[in-house]
């Protein structure tokens, strides 16, 4: 008599916001967050936006990145403080904060 596999645990997932820049305590709450998920193994889905677009380029995100976090960042909040769109992060609208926030697990922002 044959068992089935056990079946795979799910993975995962959380969205993070950051809005405020790389040198302020939420910032770096919110990555020390995204540090501390990726390490457990949970798909980590970042968005900056406002002042926090100014981080993508930030080394400690650059190295979670890396590591497999999904960085996304405001396209127009990059323009407004002229900000060239690198491969830092992917540079999308707001529609993109829609879909994390509808397809991850929770859902927490760092103001």
């Amino acid at each position: 008599m044959t068992h089935p596999a056990p079946a795979l645990p799910r993975a995962r997932k959380l969205g993070i916001l950051l809005s405020t820049q790389p040198s302020q305590t939420p910032f770096r709450h919110g990555v020390r967050l995204a540090e501390t998920a990726l390490a457990s193994g949970v798909d980590v889905y970042l968005y900056c936006i406002d002042d926090a677009v100014s981080g993508v380029s930030d080394p400690e995100l650059q190295g979670l990145k890396s590591r497999g976090l999904k960085l996304y960042a405001c396209a127009y909040g990059a323009q407004r403080r002229n900000i060239p769109l690198t491969d830092h992060a992917v540079f999308a609208g707001l529609t993109i904060v829609s879909d994390i926030i509808a397809s991850t697990d929770r859902f927490v922002s760092f103001n």
